[in-house]
């Protein structure tokens, strides 16, 4: 498993001012969608891809102490990675069954949307978000991370972006441009890392924004994962949007994505990249 991305001098960088556009096709704008992940909380947590160890130590290191708390935790699957490496970790989800399932793992956690809920005076060391702090609003999310972490506490916002090798990918946008031909938005099927740079921006916009953090700095691990085309079919129904789609829209999409697993040999390999947003709450 690979560290972070250091430019040839050995330095981290930071990101580069420049201020994502605000549309309303900004994801935490269309809040329904974040909701929609719960239809199947076993799935998703059976097949979401964890985050690098590697990763979750860097966090832990950087933090003045051991306190957590994962925003957007869904089922647990980084605040389990994160209570592993010693910490207590509260999680908070919009989502009362994703909540739900993250306390019968072994994770507290609460139901609110974070940027209404209530943190009851408690504080934390590190506010962490895995795969979801799109949906947090980028202003009022950060403004409420700054107010619940301690003077040096991390703010650690990141996203696992996914590429198959290109033959692979091109099969499973075909698939999805015969499929959902009026859904433009689900044409390219694996944008992999160029389709989260704007997420790693806004991010980063946010958080200069609101004057509480030093300048964000982005850390990046590469790794492989392999799927069979079992596996992969049964990761399929947990992306965004797809468990709103017509059951028959969704059976003809899945036999059209096995198809092309089946085409390439009956498994893929999937390079992750796992990019991280980080900066420090200012002392006071």
């Amino acid at each position: 498993m690979a560290g972070p991305a250091r430019l040839p001098s050995g330095h981290v960088p930071t990101l580069p001012p420049g201020p994502a556009r605000s549309t309303n096709q900004e994801p935490h704008r269309h809040r329904q969608m974040a909701e929609s992940f719960g239809a199947d909380p076993g799935r998703y947590d059976r097949t979401r891809p964890r985050y690098p160890e590697a990763l979750v130590g860097r966090i832990v290191a950087a933090s003045p102490g051991l306190d957590v708390l994962d925003v957007g935790c869904g089922t647990g699957i980084a605040a389990r990675q994160f209570q592993a490496a010693g910490c207590r970790v509260l999680g908070v989800d919009v989502d009362a069954r994703m909540a739900q399932w993250a306390r019968r793992s072994g994770i507290e956690a609460e139901a609110a949307a974070f940027e209404a809920w209530d943190p009851a005076g408690r504080t934390f060391d590190a506010v962490i978000a895995g795969q979801t702090w799109h949906w947090v609003d980028p202003v009022e999310g950060v403004s409420k991370a700054a107010r619940v972490l301690r003077p040096g506490g991390q703010l650690a916002v990141f996203w696992n972006a996914g590429q198959p090798p290109p033959e692979v990918a091109e099969a499973f946008s075909a698939v999805y441009r015969r499929v959902l031909p009026d859904a433009s938005v689900f044409h390219r099927a694996m944008p992999g890392l160029d389709g989260y740079s704007t997420l790693f921006t806004r991010a980063a916009d946010g958080i200069r924004r609101s004057g509480a953090f030093g300048d964000p700095e982005q850390w990046r691990f590469d790794r492989e994962q392999s799927y069979t085309r079992d596996e992969w079919l049964d990761q399929v129904p947990t992306f965004g949007g797809h468990s709103r789609f017509p059951p028959a829209t969704l059976a003809r999409l899945l036999a059209g994505l096995g198809a092309a697993v089946d085409a390439v040999g009956g498994a893929f390999p999937m390079r992750y990249t796992t990019v991280v947003i980080i900066a420090t709450r200012r002392r006071r």
